[in-house]
Formats: structure tokens, sequence, C-alpha cells
């Protein structure tokens, strides 16, 4: 082979080397950022993902995870239920582990429907309807309360490594519409469901009733 077309190609590998050395590592390696590292700095507190329910701000997350991924932030209206306020990353990778995740925002209900009124336009989904907020409502949103929060792994998890991470759970129930199964942890304000889209629900304690109630409503509990 032509010398100068061997070092051609040498010099073309250490260019792509070094740009991908280069390229931003976008995923976040912590003992904070584990699925079942929990703690309740408050008994009415859950802090998962850095993130203290009920106390942290939607523009406090945004900063702390500005470099991860861009927050989006809509009203969605429910078909079956009541609406609210969401802000969601569509992709984050906390220790090698792609996942979504999805915040409620605690914003008064008595602001939901100007909320609604002022929407800059809608989108239909297969279960409600998607709001896009004006500026100054976006602004109020991101000043308020992260109330809830739901972890989307793209990786299925096996119910023994649940088992071994948070131990048996309080309940198991299972959805009749569904038949997805809750592992129900009301000590850790959390339901994981193990299916081949499985979810991680956080939320303080103190409002675990207001998850257990409608899904015991509609659903029944295994032995």
């Amino acid at each position: 082979m032509d010398k100068k077309i061997v070092l051609g190609v040498i010099a073309f590998v250490i260019i792509t080397i070094s740009v991908i050395l280069m390229m931003p590592d976008n995923s976040v390696s912590t003992p904070d950022t584990l699925p079942w590292k929990i703690t309740h700095p408050t008994p009415d507190t859950t802090r998962v993902f850095g993130i203290t329910l009920g106390k942290s701000t939607l523009d406090e997350v945004a900063n702390t995870y500005k470099y991860e991924t861009e927050l989006e932030i809509s009203l969605f209206k429910p078909s079956d239920a009541k609406m609210g306020v969401e802000g969601f990353f569509e992709e984050v990778n906390f220790n090698g582990l792609k996942a979504k995740i999805i915040m409620t925002i605690a914003v008064p209900a008595e602001e939901l429907q100007g909320m609604f009124q002022r929407g800059l336009r809608m989108n239909s989904t297969p279960s409600g309807k998607r709001i896009t907020l004006t500026a100054d409502d976006l602004a109020r949103v991101r000043s308020l309360p992260v109330a809830s929060l739901t972890y989307m792994p793209t990786t299925r998890l096996e119910e023994s490594i649940i088992a071994k991470r948070f131990g048996e759970p309080a309940q198991r129930v299972r959805e009749k519409k569904t038949n997805l199964v809750h592992w129900l942890y009301p000590q850790n304000g959390l339901d994981v469901v193990l299916d081949a889209k499985p979810f991680f629900q956080y939320l303080p304690p103190k409002d675990f009733e207001l998850l257990r109630v409608p899904l015991l409503a509609n659903g029944e509990i295994l032995k």
C-alpha cells in the first residue's frame, strides 16, 4: 500500500479517536442517581435522583440536569382524570441506564383552569390532550415544587433485583383493566411496575394514599 495512503489512514483514525474522546459524556454516575437510593429528609418528603419531592422546584431540577437533556413542560388534560402540569426529560442516563423522567408539578388547583384557557396550542394524544403554556405560565410553573416523579427505564428489570433492593412490598395490586401488577412500598412512597415497560412512581409517604386508593378501587390485591 502507498505510504501516503497508510499515513492518511492513520491520521484519520487519530482524528476520529480524538473527536470521540472530546465528545461530552452525558451520563450521570453517582449513588444519588440510583432508583433505589431513596431518603426522607423529613417524614413528609422523599428525596430521589437529587430531587426532594414537595420541596425542590422545577427550576432547581432543570438547573441540576441542564447538561443532561432538555426539560419539556406542558399542561396535560387526561380523558379520564384531572388535568395537571408535567415536566419531563425525554431521556436521561443515570449510571449507564437510560430512562425517561416525568414529574408532576404542585400547581394550585385554582390556577390550572386559567393556564388551560391561556394555552397557546393543543395537541391530542391517545390518553388526552397536551396544552402548550404561555411564557408567564411557564415561569410560574418553574417556580413551583415537584410533587411526584415517575422514572421509566428502557431496560426491563427482574423481580429478583427489585426484591433485593427494596425487599418484599407491603402489597401487590393488579389492575383489572391492564393486568399491570404494582408493588407498593408506602413507607418509601414508592410504586414499582415490572412490565415490558417498567416504571417507578415516587411521592412523599404522606401522599401515598392518593396513589393507592384509586389503584385499589380499580384493582385486586394479590396474595
